[in-house]
């Protein structure tokens, strides 16, 4: 029953529920705000099949004690290969989605990187500079723990888009914990923003940087993302990060 959550969403095939998302939508508040948020893309029981995986040591290369690391509290494990098929299929369907906003981000700020159609042939280019290490990740918070402000870079190239999505169900398994952005505007005050997750749906937000039209063209703003204290329960979260590590 779990392993069948985690290839169908609504009845769905994964390539139809990334192909029904509104994207025109998601893509302006990429570029209105450096988040766009999907509306619901796993269903309550592909969300318990994700959550009940981070049990299974084999799973995962390396886990994460944040509060060792300064990182915060909680903690979280980066999964091995193969991915967990939900995974999989996700990752290279939003990441296709993805690449034509990416290169036109890095048009507008004079970056000369520009991104493939496919993701394997970006992984192709990740491995070649020695980023080999898969980084999709669980993450797992318990009752005052949080999540530092933090940027997930993991080498010299990487994509500027990742993806969060909620697993657990606000206000039943956990409370607090918000997910939140924090823009670093040149020669102005730092802007937050709360992100309000469902379960079930994910939050799309720049990793590092995105372009911002001003009246003497466009420059470019800093974003760090983080999570608020959890006050209570245990809150999960799956992260799709389309760069490799070294």
């Amino acid at each position: 029953m779990a392993m069948a959550a985690l290839r169908k969403t609504h009845g769905l095939a994964m390539n139809e529920v990334a192909a029904a998302l509104d994207w025109p939508r998601i893509e302006n508040e990429l570029d209105e705000h450096g988040v766009g948020l999907t509306g619901p893309l796993l269903d309550a029981g592909a969300c318990a099949a994700l959550r009940a995986l981070y049990a299974e040591a084999q799973r995962f290369r390396s886990r994460i004690v944040m509060a060792r690391r300064g990182f915060g509290r909680g903690e979280y494990q980066y999964f091995a290969q193969p991915l967990p098929e939900v995974i999989a299929a996700l990752r290279p369907l939003i990441y296709g989605r993805l690449a034509p906003i990416a290169n036109r981000w890095n048009a507008a700020l004079g970056i000369a990187q520009r991104y493939p159609d496919a993701l394997d042939d970006f992984l192709a280019l990740c491995h070649a500079q020695g980023q080999e290490r898969p980084t999709p990740l669980l993450l797992k918070y318990g009752a005052g723990d949080y999540n530092c402000l933090h940027q997930d870079l993991y080498g010299d190239l990487f994509f500027p888009f990742q993806m969060v999505i909620l697993l657990s169900e606000p206000g039943k398994d956990f409370t607090g914990g918000e997910f939140t952005l924090v823009e670093q505007r040149p020669r102005m005050q730092s802007r937050p923003e709360v992100v309000p997750l469902r379960q079930g749906e994910a939050a799309i937000f720049a990793v590092q940087h995105r372009p911002v039209q001003g009246t003497r063209g466009t420059y470019r703003v800093n974003l760090r993302h983080g999570v608020s204290r959890v006050r209570s329960g245990e809150r999960y979260t799956t992260g799709l990060i389309f760069h490799d590590a070294r």
